[in-house]
């Protein structure tokens, strides 16, 4: 495996084949610009769903899976056409917004001011892996990127079959949402596997730029970013609910 990828499965190499459409280069600044763009759409969405009043549960439940659906049908469109990000980031981060702000709703009804822990370790998780990777306090090696991207796909795995044995009937592992010791350490591992892929996101996004990679694709690097965010916001939810379960 090249170390110059990422474990993110939206920040590929072959994304950034595109062919160039103006004479302009992608820069940092501008991938910056473009996610700062998109994260304040996500909250804007998301802050439109939490104030939203819902008539039921079902009610609630029918609306997120349909923005999951077009956040997930975006995605898609965005890997397969990165060109058109300049369009799908934008859309991907509103309908992402809208399922974040309904689930944190009802996190938040369950453990008040969960919500604002949740966001605030998120942020605070995205400068501090920023800043270890701007110091080298992290560097990115092939160990380190073969580590990471093992620990990712044996998570989507576990993922994966979970949720295969919920659609067959089954039970599913019960320590993905249990409050035990064991419960609480994997989602420790997980956040900490979601953060470190930050650190590779990062670093495949500079070489992209300094490789002369084309404009247009500051959407999609914001893009990806943006994934890996979300999954980290979640991720970290989850984590602080067991914690809340335990007192």
């Amino acid at each position: 495996m090249n170390y110059d990828q990422t474990s993110n499965p939206v920040l590929q190499e072959r994304a950034f084949e595109a062919e160039q459409a103006s004479t302009e280069l992608m820069s940092i600044p501008g991938c910056v610009n473009k996610t700062a763009i998109c994260l304040g759409l996500l909250a804007f969405s998301a802050l439109f769903a939490w104030k939203t009043s819902y008539a039921s549960a079902e009610d609630l439940m029918g609306k997120t899976m349909l923005f999951m659906i077009a956040a997930f049908v975006t995605a898609l469109v965005t890997v397969f056409k990165p060109l058109w990000a300049k369009v799908t980031a934008p859309l991907y981060s509103i309908f992402e917004g809208l399922v974040l702000g309904s689930i944190s709703m009802v996190f938040e009804k369950t453990y008040p001011g969960i919500v604002g822990q949740a966001i605030a370790l998120t942020l605070g998780v995205f400068a501090a892996m920023l800043f270890a990777y701007k110091t080298q306090f992290i560097r990115v090696t092939e160990k380190l990127t073969m580590g990471i991207f093992a620990a990712t796909v044996g998570i989507a795995l576990v993922y994966l079959a979970n949720l295969v044995f919920h659609l067959f009937g089954g039970q599913g592992f019960s320590f993905l949402h249990s409050s035990s010791g064991f419960s609480i350490a994997f989602s420790l591992f997980v956040v900490a596997i979601a953060a470190l892929n930050l650190v590779l996101d990062f670093d495949f996004i500079a070489r992209q730029s300094r490789r002369g990679s084309p404009k247009e694709l500051e959407w999609y690097a914001a893009f990806g970013l943006m994934v890996t965010l979300v999954w980290l916001y979640i991720e970290i939810l989850r984590l602080l609910s067991k914690l809340n379960n335990r007192r």
